[in-house]
């Protein structure tokens, strides 16, 4: 019996010794960008809007492109040829300027890699005449292996928005495969809010 208890003891031990470890494994970090400060590339076409490089995070580049009041949010050396480059709500939306959220992985090596990232999104409802008044929190699986929409947050209709959205970073975009998974939809969704439907 006293030897059983030393084991679960040391069990125990263990775990709290762990637990702030495990936790330790991801990192957050934010950056900014305001499309008016990015590099912009022309668009060719009438409802074509260009492009904007922004400079991210850790040497990932964000890209913006946008046409006919909709946009695309991008990442990386290929931004433009990621699934993430033509992916978009049904409704007219913007992200000129906005905050985005990195979710990193500790490697062995002890160098920090990000796999995702987060977006707050401006789209419009269903209701909405003139104002958009949607807010939409974008999780993005980030490369190598594609750089696509895992995941999506109402942010009006849920108070712990930022906290769902770090959940499915962490918990889908690693594992995510993009055109085949089906992006994760969490929380309470405000009526007339419709989310892409193609990944």
């Amino acid at each position: 019996m006293k030897n059983l208890i030393s084991v679960i003891a040391a069990a125990l031990t263990l775990a709290a010794v762990s637990t702030p470890a495990l936790s330790q494994s991801i990192t957050r970090a934010t950056t900014q960008f305001d499309a008016d400060k990015c590099k912009h590339a022309r668009g060719v076409a009438l409802e074509d809007y260009g492009s904007w490089r922004c400079a991210g995070y850790q040497g990932i580049d964000i890209r913006l492109s946008a046409g006919d009041q909709r946009m695309n949010v991008s990442f990386g050396k290929n931004a433009a040829r990621e699934p993430a480059a033509s992916q978009t709500f049904p409704g007219f939306n913007s992200a000129y300027k906005s905050t985005v959220e990195w979710r990193s992985e500790t490697l062995s090596g002890g160098k920090a890699r990000p796999f995702a990232a987060i977006v707050r999104w401006n789209v419009k409802l269903e209701d909405d005449e003139r104002d958009t008044t949607g807010r939409v929190l974008v999780v993005t699986r980030l490369g190598p292996g594609g750089v696509c929409h895992v995941g999506y947050v109402d942010a009006r209709a849920n108070p712990n928005a930022n906290d769902l959205a770090a959940k499915i970073a962490d918990d889908t975009a690693r594992t995510f495969t993009c055109g085949k998974d089906k992006p994760v939809i969490a929380g309470n969704v405000t009526k007339g809010l419709n989310f892409p439907e193609k990944n």
